[in-house]
């Protein structure tokens, strides 16, 4: 179970979902579908930058303890929004396919959600909150990526998107440790909320435990 829940998660590593970001960027702007092309770009530069702030503000201040929230999920989010996004691009129509961006994403954080759920790498709070960013973040890409120029042949981005995801499977970026040692050293605690500690009082005095291995 869990070297099938391993496989599934590794299409959702950043080492993975990041060429095929690319990908997708340059197939657009190679098609010449502009527009798609910024928009795609923000999207999930956004969607990945707000995932990033969160893990940082969570980790350093405890915002989510209550909750059972220890770190925004990036595969959830950063699949979710380049693979329901890229779906979501082969749909004609504005609302079909802003709708469309939205199913495709939420299946695609339910299936890799439940994979960091059995692998015990995330809560359930991390998941739904990963998956809640991607599927804004899918649906927000393909909304303002506009209507689909008549003729464009999209197979081709799709065969891009397919191609580097199997070339890069397999392959894993483990940021998390990066992270957490980061917000122990860097992250300023004045912004955290008042009464929260930072993460270096409330689990381990010695940061150390947090730094990642050269």
């Amino acid at each position: 179970m869990n070297r099938a829940a391993l496989f599934v998660t590794d299409f959702a590593d950043q080492a993975v979902v990041l060429p095929v970001s690319v990908a997708v960027l340059a197939a657009l702007c190679l098609l010449g579908w502009r527009r798609a092309a910024l928009a795609w770009g923000l999207g999930v530069a956004g969607t990945l930058g707000a995932t990033l702030l969160l893990k940082l503000v969570v980790m350093a201040c405890g915002i989510g303890d209550t909750l059972g929230l220890a770190s925004p999920s990036g595969h959830t989010a950063g699949a979710a929004c380049i693979y329901g996004g890229a779906i979501a691009l082969l749909v004609r129509g504005r609302w079909r396919s802003i709708l469309a961006a939205a199913f495709a994403a939420a299946s695609v954080a339910a299936i890799i959600g439940l994979t960091r759920l059995v692998l015990h790498v995330h809560t359930p709070a991390d998941v739904w909150v990963g998956g809640a960013l991607g599927a804004v973040g899918a649906a927000g890409l393909r909304a303002a990526a506009g209507p689909r120029p008549a003729g464009l042949a999209l197979g081709r981005l799709g065969a891009a998107a397919v191609a580097t995801m199997l070339l890069f499977h397999g392959r894993r970026l483990d940021a998390e440790p990066h992270l957490r040692w980061a917000a122990v050293r860097f992250w300023p605690q004045t912004l955290c909320p008042a009464g929260y500690q930072s993460v270096e009082r409330r689990v381990a005095p010695n940061a150390a435990i947090f730094k990642p291995n050269p």
